[in-house]
């Protein structure tokens, strides 16, 4: 073979090697897509620890508190409630990932994340009381249970929050 049909075989197997699937490129995610993503991930994982914190008594409150208020029977205090819990506390997260996009996706801070996590804690004990029948107020609960939720309520604002924060500042500059 002469050397202009070795660079024209190169040429040809370059361009099959492009048409392959694996080497084809997906496109990027979008944010509303990247925002619904953490939101569900923060809310699955803050659960599932909260789960662990509730086995070995640091609280008193399980991932199945979000289905008390609905007359679905007594497997909701079992095992598998606390994973469907932990699955519907992944859900609901994504409204609160779009709720901090929304209104703080500009901040990248601890800060932010941080005073999100305690407004979420407030909102959840205080607002929400009356909506949980399993749960006590704030000032009747002891203080793990205390501690321990609201450690964890501004862990999952400081993960949704500055994961949120990171993507919307990496778009714009991006875009610029």
């Amino acid at each position: 073979m002469t050397d202009l049909q070795n660079v024209e075989k190169a040429r040809e197997e370059g361009k099959e090697n492009q048409k392959l699937e694996q080497n084809q490129k997906e496109p990027p995610m979008s944010i509303f897509a990247k925002v619904m993503l953490i939101g569900f991930v923060g809310g699955v994982f803050w659960s599932f620890i909260g789960y662990i914190a509730y086995i070995f008594h640091f609280t008193k409150i399980s991932p199945n508190l979000i289905l008390t208020p609905f007359a679905v029977g007594d497997w909701k205090y079992d095992t598998i409630g606390n994973v469907i819990g932990i699955l519907l506390n992944g859900l609901m997260s994504i409204l609160v990932a779009l709720l901090y996009y929304v209104t703080l996706k500009k901040f990248l801070s601890l800060w932010s994340g941080i005073l999100f996590g305690v407004v979420l804690w407030v909102f959840v004990f205080y607002v929400l009381t009356p909506i949980f029948p399993n749960l006590d107020s704030f000032t009747k609960l002891d203080v793990n249970t205390n501690v321990t939720s609201i450690c964890m309520f501004i862990l999952f604002g400081v993960f949704v929050g500055y994961s949120i924060s990171f993507e919307h500042n990496e778009l714009t500059v991006k875009k610029q």
